[in-house]
């Protein structure tokens, strides 16, 4: 089931986040996404009580950027992140964004190959976008929107 990130998911968010990326937001990072950014969406694959993927993103006007994406390792490859990503597809849709983007580690071969699947185009490069350095691929991918308006 895919739900709200609420707070009592905390524990577990982190732990999928310290095994998903070696360096990764804090709790207080989740904390504010989930109380104060007005802008924030954060959502959980949840399955017998125990969170197996979330993802996060902003809607800002209509313009959307996914922030982060993870699912736990033991239950990668069951098709969670798809079902995450079309979640939030549909949600920007409903908000009549015309637009998502986000950033992948250029190493992240198995993102990158799912957001491609999901439509995202290579938009540019962040050279030493992340804090080890590595550079990140600005990526993008085109929703309905208001066209008409």
């Amino acid at each position: 089931m895919i739900r709200d990130m609420i707070f009592d998911d905390l524990d577990q968010v982190m732990e999928i986040g310290i095994e998903a990326f070696q360096m990764h937001w804090k709790r207080k990072d989740f904390e504010y996404e989930i109380k104060e950014n007005e802008f924030s969406h954060m959502l959980v694959y949840e399955e017998n009580h125990v969170i197996q993927g979330m993802i996060g993103y902003y809607i800002l006007f209509d313009d959307a950027q996914i922030t982060t994406l993870a699912v736990r390792k033991e239950a990668q490859n069951k098709k969670i992140a798809t079902a995450l990503m079309n979640q939030m597809i549909e949600n920007c849709n409903h908000e009549n964004c015309s637009v998502v983007s986000l950033e992948v580690r250029k190493s992240n071969l198995a993102a990158k190959k799912l957001y491609e699947k999901f439509g995202f185009i290579e938009m540019n490069i962040r050279k030493g976008y992340y804090e080890d350095g590595e550079d990140a691929i600005f990526m993008m991918k085109a929703l309905g929107g208001n066209i008409n308006e």
